[in-house]
């Protein structure tokens, strides 16, 4: 889809309010999250390769925190041969509006997936997950209570089938504090590069502070692990951004 260029932080905002996914950042989302996310564009392609190989015939696919569906729409594409039902939940309405605009625009349901697509505009703490082969969480546990965090992991385990698997990718903080300031040092030169001000860099990551909460990666394995997952291991990591997969 089409994106306006994100200058939500390009001019001085006097008391910098907290991160909201509101209409604002939905008109700016893509082009900001491609500015943003070192290799987010790999991540959003090889969802849809996991896709490929692990989505059932007969099951349900969840995109947990699905922001206007790019992950959705990744493994619709790469599994339009099998019928299954692909839930898409955020709760942000604004989100929500414009992923049905874009499907609407792209063509609804099977067209484009083989199946039904649902947009669910809610909390993914009370989303029931049943009879999945795949969910998706890329950035949104982040954004979750910590606390909240082993909950919605255990309830997504429960919720897959037997080689069912989860995609899990977030923002880390490295455990060596040395090496957590140089990866958040690389990923400002990352911004920097493609565009973003000091003013932007800074402003943004106030906005941030309290809304995002990162954990490490040994954080999240342990997490995985005792849930249940048999096995867990990153696939993919850029600076402080990566990606896990945890198969049931």
């Amino acid at each position: 889809m089409t994106s306006e260029r994100d200058n939500l932080f390009a001019r001085p905002l006097g008391a910098v309010a907290d991160f909201v996914f509101d209409a604002a950042v939905v008109s700016v989302f893509p082009d900001m999250i491609k500015r943003s996310v070192p290799g987010y564009e790999t991540i959003i392609a090889m969802t849809g390769t996991l896709a490929e190989k692990y989505v059932q015939p007969g099951t349900r696919v969840y995109d947990l925190g699905s922001s206007l569906g790019a992950s959705t729409l990744a493994i619709a594409r790469n599994t339009r041969d099998r019928a299954k039902t692909l839930v898409a939940v955020d709760n942000s309405p604004a989100m929500i509006q414009q992923s049905a605009k874009m499907l609407d625009t792209l063509g609804h349901g099977e067209d484009i997936a083989g199946g039904a697509i649902e947009l669910v505009c809610a909390d993914v703490l009370q989303v029931p997950i049943v009879g999945a082969s795949m969910a998706v969480l890329n950035f949104t546990l982040q954004f979750i209570p910590p606390q909240q965090r082993a909950g919605l992991i255990s309830a997504i385990y429960r919720g897959l089938e037997p080689g069912g698997i989860l995609v899990l990718s977030e923002k880390l903080r490295i455990a060596d504090p040395h090496l957590d300031q140089l990866m958040i040092e690389l990923h400002h030169n990352f911004k920097r590069a493609n565009g973003y001000s000091e003013l932007e860099i800074s402003q943004k990551r106030t906005s941030l502070e309290n809304v995002l909460v990162p954990e490490t990666l040994a954080q999240h394995k342990e997490r995985l692990l005792a849930a249940g997952f048999g096995s867990v291991d990153l696939w993919f990591q850029c600076f402080n951004f990566a990606s896990l997969i945890a198969i049931k």
